[in-house]
């Protein structure tokens, strides 16, 4: 799943998705950031801060936490319940918390429930009524589940998620009703207005700012340089309990000591952006080429278009504009709208790609199948070869890969371009184009004045520009029999570190199963336990599957595996649908032994297994559910198809990965 950024035409508001707002003052200054592994000697610093609730960035025992107090970096997350970033942005802590383990990281909760969110605040405190209630694990359990259902944030909804959290359901619905959360949601609230995070999510790691919803890369860069600084610190002496809130202070800055987003933002780095195939207007031996990666719902697209007209008019044949479809996984009609601007491109070539496309923004945000239709008629396509390409998807696999090279180059937001190359970001003004622009065409005039042909400048450019990392590798202890499904010879093995009761377990299943389909007979399937301990109901669900697959080999595991999921949120307000009674209708349901089902749990026959997979797990510092290891190759978290389909069809290509 893809996101949009929220942008201003003068101001980014960061290179990740957020929500915000209002666009948001300057970012704090993140610090130098220190490559390698070694430790740089102490520095000289200021005074260590009396108390964590002392610091730029306060943190106190009433905030929800994972990890250990006196780990070396303390990330604070400023959230909102109804905002899509939020929940992207928890599923890249999880891959944090897998790397970095709660001897490094801890990870703080604060409240930021914006003001166009209508359920974000009762949310918020709804769930510090559950923190309150029962402490850190039931607030993350109660979280992740607000976070995977944020269609479904209701007071109904809420009494069920605060059971399956372990609280006291009518002591939860009488500190709702008094609005007992309401004080904690106020300070967040006015915490991130000091500090000027008005966006979410906004984190800050150790008092280094990070806006949005960034992937893991860029919170590990400023993680990495903070554990050298935080260990360093410890290893000259400063008391553990006084590390946060010094390194803290010291990283926090005000903004007006920022450089302004111009300095910030980082325009040099070159990345290798082909064009080949994607949709261009302009013609090809222009010294200049920006692609663009665009989605037809995002108002912030529709904005930028002035200012890419009046590149097209001020420039002429020296810049072409070269497309590139991402349609964010919150915008319905993004995907539909792409389907019929590549239909009108089969039709009638280039002029009818961009006649649909300025009639798709100019109709914008009434893209429904009806106007869909009406844009169709009026460009004179075949109306029912148009309607079936929206109905099929004829063009999704061009359009995923489009959304596939969108995260190589971590264009993670839309409106996102290249120059040559050269990220800009966000619905910028016509100037911040010319720039870039005029560089671009002084670089190839010098290339074409050395004998570079005029219509190889582009390639010659991005020839040697930066492209994605390579995948991380992992490996794993095998389990002898462990539950596996697909191709017992499959040139492609899958294991997947899961917990039934988690919430984005679940949600990767549909990806599961498209692989499945996609790949037949090359890939093998391979469950791994991974029930974490704040999920109450995980193990024992994990020892009905495994007693299921004891009793009916792999099918009967699969055919618990699924009813599982199936009913993971399932709610009758006195428990979840993965309760002891459930597991055990489940068990009937699938014509198993119940008597030996029964004792199988009791006596927690399975044991062995388990701690197996928990040996495993620990061997390989795997902490966050799910993760997969893919042919060597490690993806954590819920993770979109194309992130899976890249791995497989490289190691189809060149084998497992070497960890």
């Amino acid at each position: 799943m893809r996101t949009v950024v929220v942008w201003s035409s003068a101001l980014v508001l960061a290179l990740a998705p957020a929500c915000a707002a209002q666009p948001p003052p300057p970012a704090a200054a993140a610090g130098a950031i220190v490559s390698g592994g070694s430790v740089p000697p102490p520095v000289p610093s200021a005074p260590a801060v009396a108390s964590e609730e002392d610091g730029a960035v306060p943190v106190s025992a009433a905030d929800p936490a994972w990890g250990s107090r006196e780990a070396p970096v303390t990330l604070v997350v400023f959230g909102d319940f109804q905002c899509p970033y939020t929940s992207r942005v928890l599923s890249t802590f999880r891959q944090l918390q897998t790397k970095y383990g709660p001897r490094d990281l801890r990870i703080v909760w604060k409240d930021e429930p914006l003001p166009f969110h209508p359920s974000a605040r009762p949310t918020a405190e709804a769930a510090a009524s559950v923190f309150k209630l029962g402490g850190s694990d039931a607030f993350w359990k109660f979280s992740d589940l607000a976070l995977a259902h944020q269609g479904e944030l209701t007071a109904p909804n809420f009494e069920a998620w605060a059971a399956a959290s372990g609280v006291d359901v009518p002591s939860f619905s009488r500190m709702v009703a008094a609005h007992d959360g309401a004080a904690r949601v106020d300070a967040g609230n006015a915490l991130a207005t000091k500090l000027h995070a008005e966006g979410t999510p906004t984190s800050f790691i150790n008092g280094v700012l990070l806006t949005g919803a960034q992937g893991p890369d860029k919170f590990s860069a400023i993680i990495d340089a903070e554990l050298a600084k935080g260990r360093a610190r410890l290893a000259a002496g400063m008391a553990p309990d006084k590390l946060y809130a010094t390194l803290a202070t010291e990283n926090w800055k005000v903004p007006q000591e920022e450089p302004d987003d111009d300095e910030k933002e980082d325009t040099t780095t070159v990345w290798n952006v082909p064009v080949v195939g994607a949709p261009v207007r302009g013609v090809a031996s222009a010294p200049v080429t920006i692609v663009e990666f665009s989605d037809y719902q995002c108002p912030y697209c529709k904005r930028v278009e002035p200012a890419l007209r009046q590149v097209v008019s001020t420039y002429g044949d020296k810049v072409r504009i070269v497309w590139r479809d991402e349609p964010l996984a919150f915008h319905p009609r993004a995907l539909p709208a792409a389907e019929l601007a590549r239909e009108a491109r089969a039709e009638k070539g280039e002029a009818g790609f961009w006649a649909a496309h300025d009639a798709l923004f100019d109709s914008q945000p009434a893209l429904a199948d009806s106007d869909l239709d009406r844009i169709a008629k009026t460009l004179g396509l075949d109306a029912g070869k148009a309607r079936s390409a929206i109905d099929k998807s004829r063009y999704q696999a061009q359009i995923d890969r489009d959304g596939d090279l969108a995260d190589d180059l971590e264009a993670s937001g839309t409106p996102h371009f290249f120059v040559n190359g050269r990220r800009l970001v966000g619905a910028q003004p016509f100037e911040k184009f010319a720039a870039l622009i005029d560089e671009e065409l002084h670089h190839a005039d010098a290339l074409v004045a050395k004998g570079t042909p005029p219509g190889a400048v582009y390639e010659t450019i991005i020839k040697a520009g930066k492209g994605p990392p390579p995948p991380a590798t992992l490996a794993v202890q095998p389990r002898t029999g462990a539950p596996w499904k697909g191709s017992r010879t499959g040139k492609v093995v899958i294991e997947e570190f899961a917990d039934f009761q988690c919430p984005f377990c679940a949600r990767a299943e549909p990806t599961l199963q498209r692989i499945a389909k996609d790949y037949g007979t090359q890939v093998k399937f391979v469950w791994r336990n991974l029930p974490l301990p704040f999920h109450a109901h995980a193990m024992p669900a994990a020892e009905a599957a495994a007693e299921a697959q004891r009793q009916k080999g792999n099918a009967g595991f699969w055919a618990m595996h699924d009813k599982l999921f199936a009913h993971q949120g399932d709610h009758d307000g006195n428990g979840s649908g993965l309760e002891r009674a459930a597991l055990e209708t489940y068990a009937g349901e699938l014509g198993l032994d119940l008597p030996a089902f029964k004792n199988a749990l009791d006596n927690h026959t399975h044991k062995a297994e388990l701690d197996a997979d928990h040996d495993a797990v620990e061997a390989a510092h795997i902490e966050g559910a799910p993760t997969f290891v893919v042919g060597g190759y490690v993806v954590g978290g819920a993770q979109p198809y194309g992130r899976f389909r890249r791995i497989i069809e490289q190691v189809l290509a060149s084998g497992p990965g070497k960890p």
